[in-house]
């Protein structure tokens, strides 16, 4: 496994990151032994979320890092401030109140990351960057961002940050993947994919922010159950929302590139997939939600596989050859 870092942390972080939607305190004896595989394979961040299972996710991972003693070896991101459908809750009530729910539901003093789940672009920035800095100075939280806002959204925050002297925004959550996202899966989100975000992939590149990269294996798209010829065959909700999303033919192209690269690197193309937002010009760490201890072991493993730049841009379609 390879580390990283982010501003404030001061903990390695994981490349691969898992998600915890799948985990819940329904079911504590499965979520428990995925987390150990998780964790044994290499993988110490976590990827939560105030709005994921009512709060049974963040719950149950509470729990389990009790139980194994882990708090000073694991790192959490989690995230509040979702919309419901009355209204938009990006305000300092709503980050106060949902950072509050989520360490007595975690039984933790402070999270390592907290991110605004979604933005609000009516709203300022100087109002959520003060409060943040309240919750940094008070000790609930070691740093935060934001998931789903534009990369100029977050250099206006952090340009207010940094003319009062006060913290700015350590890390992004977007989507990123090997994949273009064609449309918004869920309402409200924002991708950096594509030759079309270019501007914000520079920015990133240029600032080196850390990218919190949801969807990065593109809902399944890398799994190959997906061809080109049985796309009105799928009947789950989340299935077709892949479909909708990412069965295009450019990203066919890719997962065909994928799966040729895998077979001469002995690898699986979701752990190409993967690589690709490792290795690429982004200080990328992909989100990913393995369901079983095989499924975390494979997709941890995919942080040592090395690709070249060629071998990036080929996947990417912008060169004809690896």
């Amino acid at each position: 496994m390879e580390y990283g870092s982010v501003p404030g942390v001061g903990k390695p972080i994981s490349r691969v990151v898992q998600g915890l939607t799948m985990t819940s305190t329904d079911r504590v004896e499965e979520s428990f032994e995925l987390l150990d595989a998780v964790c044994q394979a290499g993988i110490n961040t976590f990827d939560g979320g105030h709005v994921y299972g009512g709060g049974k996710c963040d719950r149950v991972f509470g729990q389990w890092v009790a139980s194994r003693g882990l708090r000073d070896k694991v790192v959490l991101l989690d995230k509040g401030c979702h919309h419901n459908a009355g209204r938009k809750r990006v305000t300092p009530f709503d980050l106060r109140a949902d950072l509050f729910d989520c360490l007595a539901r975690l039984g933790f003093d402070c999270i390592d990351m907290f991110a605004l789940h979604r933005d609000d672009p009516s709203v300022p920035v100087g109002p959520i960057v003060e409060a943040f800095n309240e919750h940094l100075a008070a000790g609930r939280i070691k740093a935060f961002g934001a998931s789903n806002w534009s990369h100029r959204r977050i250099a206006e925050a952090n340009e207010y940050a940094a003319a009062r002297g006060l913290t700015g925004m350590a890390f992004s959550s977007p989507q990123y993947s090997l994949a273009e996202c064609y449309e918004d899966p869920w309402g409200d989100t924002v991708t950096i994919t594509g030759p079309a975000n270019k501007d914000a992939q520079d920015w990133c590149r240029r600032t080196g922010m850390p990218v919190f990269a949801w969807s990065s294996l593109a809902g399944g798209f890398f799994s190959g159950r997906f061809r080109r010829d049985n796309l009105g065959s799928f009947q789950d909700p989340a299935d077709q929302r892949c479909v909708r999303c990412f069965c295009r033919e450019g990203n066919f192209q890719r997962l065909d590139r994928a799966e040729q690269l895998a077979r001469s690197k002995g690898a699986t193309p979701p752990q190409i997939a993967l690589a690709y937002a490792i290795g690429g010009p982004l200080n990328a760490f992909p989100l990913m939600a393995a369901y079983t201890p095989d499924q975390a072991r494979e997709n941890a493993a995919a942080a040592s596989i090395e690709l070249t730049g060629e071998q990036i841009a080929w996947l990417d379609l912008r060169r004809d050859r690896p």
